[in-house]
């Protein structure tokens, strides 16, 4: 633009459609930031009316608090003009007349006449642009939020999938095992049962013909083998029960208040008769007498470790049970003097069907320690053992009050 053309935009008229009817907001100002000219629309832009804001600073067109900023923007402008978009980077905001704001865009060009230097600002209110940038932006957040919403709903579903499969694989598993189980009890359980039968009928045979000799002690002798084989059966049936309700998950641990003393009493009257020779089995208690637990669940407990410490012991041994109770634990001990347990054989005694190289000769099933470690877990309780081969074997139940 050479100096004549700027003189005369200058000096342009109203009828200069080019200002006049141009779109965009057109705004001539002094190097001092006043006002030299507005077209049409500038004015309408900025609801002024026409010539209103003629020799007023430019800074009246910009919100407060950006107007001191825009001060020093303006002078430093000044100093070196140029043609250039405004603001790149930032939003801008225009100042109507009745305190709105509003977005705009703006374009700087500098022109010199023999009037002066002027600056030229092309003005342009993009709300409409704004608006759908932010719609868009929100239409992008609301897909976002329903994308991650609709992910989320897909992850938990397929968890839930996960989770279905894994409980299925666990009861598939856990039939398996329950069938296999079953299956190995049978097979054991009819090996187990051919041996006591077939004593029980022969020494049913040999009572009678004692009898008829008159023979008390040999009598006495086979009635004891007889009183042993029934045990032995019991055991076994006793075993599979326990073992069936474990696996079917119908053993509850129901505590009531019972008198640890008694109970125990009564339990070690009951287990004196599966004592063989001069086996004795004594009982020591200290410590309160009532304590809160399933008496049914310890009764399961102490049936198996007492068998075990009777069967596993030689015929003139004492089976010492010792209970100690305490504000907060119940102690149990089951001490034998038998044929004990090898080191070798203590790191899989609580597995099932597991017998001792040192007890096959002595029937049994291999799932009463398996059992009780089940009891015991029901019961929060804690299960330990010390033991040496020959030197005989300690269990000891510390069960939370």
């Amino acid at each position: 633009m050479n100096g004549t053309d700027n003189n005369n935009l200058v000096g342009m008229s109203d009828n200069d459609a080019l200002f006049k009817y141009a779109t965009e907001g057109i705004l001539l100002a002094n190097q001092a930031g006043e006002i030299v000219r507005l077209n049409p629309s500038a004015e309408k832009l900025f609801g002024y009316e026409n010539a209103e804001l003629k020799g007023q600073k430019i800074e009246v067109l910009i919100p407060m608090r950006y107007s001191h900023k825009h001060i020093g923007y303006r002078e430093k402008y000044t100093d070196k003009p140029h043609a250039r978009s405004m603001g790149a980077g930032f939003e801008l905001y225009g100042l109507k007349k009745d305190g709105t704001e509003f977005p705009v865009e703006i374009s700087l060009s500098p022109y010199s006449t023999d009037e002066g230097s002027f600056i030229m600002a092309f003005i342009m209110d993009i709300t409409i642009r704004k608006q759908s940038e932010e719609k868009q932006k929100n239409y992008s957040v609301e897909l976002e939020k329903q994308v991650k919403n609709r992910t989320l709903i897909l992850e938990e579903a397929i968890e839930e999938l996960e989770k279905t499969k894994r409980e299925l694989h666990l009861a598939l598993q856990k039939e398996r095992e329950l069938n296999e189980l079953k299956s190995r009890f049978v097979s054991m359980a009819s090996h187990e049962f051919r041996t006591p039968l077939t004593t029980m009928m022969s020494s049913l045979s040999l009572v009678t013909r004692y009898g008829e000799q008159n023979d008390k002690e040999s009598q006495s002798k086979h009635v004891t083998k007889i009183k042993t084989s029934i045990n032995n059966l019991t055991d076994i049936l006793n075993d599979f029960l326990s073992v069936s309700k474990l696996e079917e998950g119908k053993v509850e641990n129901r505590p009531e208040a019972i008198e640890l003393k008694t109970l125990m009493a009564d339990i070690i009257a009951d287990m004196q008769t599966m004592a063989t020779g001069d086996q004795k089995i004594i009982q020591q208690h200290s410590g309160k007498e009532t304590v809160w637990l399933d008496k049914k669940l310890l009764k399961n407990i102490l049936f198996n470790l007492i068998s075990n410490a009777v069967k596993f012991s030689p015929g003139q041994a004492i089976v010492e049970v010792n209970t100690q109770v305490n504000n907060s634990t119940i102690r149990i001990e089951v001490k034998d003097h038998g044929i004990g347990i090898s080191k070798e054989d203590q790191k899989h005694l609580f597995e099932r069907f597991f017998r001792g190289h040192n007890a096959m000769h002595i029937q049994g099933t291999g799932l009463g320690l398996n059992i009780v470690t089940r009891y015991a877990e029901l019961m929060n309780a804690s299960l330990d053992f010390e033991s040496a081969e020959n030197k005989g074997t300690t269990f000891t139940i510390i069960i939370p009050q």
